[in-house]
């Protein structure tokens, strides 16, 4: 006679798994991510060559990044080899664009393009801004865990990470968080008790 139990792993393993989606971002106390010019200059004081912030680590795992317009622009005009290289990347515009050897361009919905992407096979996705595409994919609950560096300056005025369209209170939930000689504070945050598998 059988014992009527089941192997949960076994009926899990047939369940689609999202991909997930992390957003690992640097602001300064007050909550810019870059000054009234646009600058991330800011982020010099805590630079560190030894350093990195655990971001290395993180960005090994990372398979897609997303990221919005200003921030494409921005990193583009740094004149350096593109930050995420052999990446696949997707640039939210409003405008069309070309698709290049860097990015592809999306003039969708970000909400409705993440929530099929999240359902397609693949690995972690990788939000990196700005603060409207973060604040959007945070609204629709589609960021699984986001890790806010807190960088100690105080800036006044600039983009915000979260802008006045986050609808309501959004619970979040502390996974650890972390002090550097160098003053940043590092907060990491899920959006769910439960762990995914």
């Amino acid at each position: 006679m059988k014992s009527g139990l089941y192997n949960t792993s076994r009926i899990f393993s047939f369940l689609p798994i999202m991909r997930r989606l992390k957003v690992f971002i640097a602001c300064s106390l007050d909550g810019y991510i870059a000054d009234e010019n646009e600058s991330l200059e800011f982020l010099n004081c805590v630079h560190d060559e030894d350093e990195d912030y655990g971001y290395s680590s993180f960005y090994d795992k990372v398979q897609t990044v997303l990221i919005g317009r200003k921030t494409y622009d921005t990193l583009i005009s740094f004149g350096m080899p593109f930050a995420h290289e052999g990446k696949e990347t997707f640039v939210f515009t409003r405008k069309f664009r070309e698709e290049n050897r860097h990015a592809k361009f999306i003039t969708d919905n970000p909400v409705e393009f993440v929530k099929i992407l999240k359902n397609t096979p693949g690995g972690l996705i990788y939000c990196d801004g700005g603060g409207t595409i973060v604040t959007q994919l945070i609204t629709a609950k589609l960021v699984d865990e986001i890790v806010v560096s807190i960088i100690p300056r105080l800036l006044g005025k600039g983009t915000k990470l979260f802008n006045e369209n986050l609808m309501g209170q959004i619970p979040l939930y502390l996974v650890s968080s972390r002090s550097f000689p160098s003053g940043l504070v590092q907060i990491k945050y899920r959006s769910s008790p439960i762990v995914a598998p």
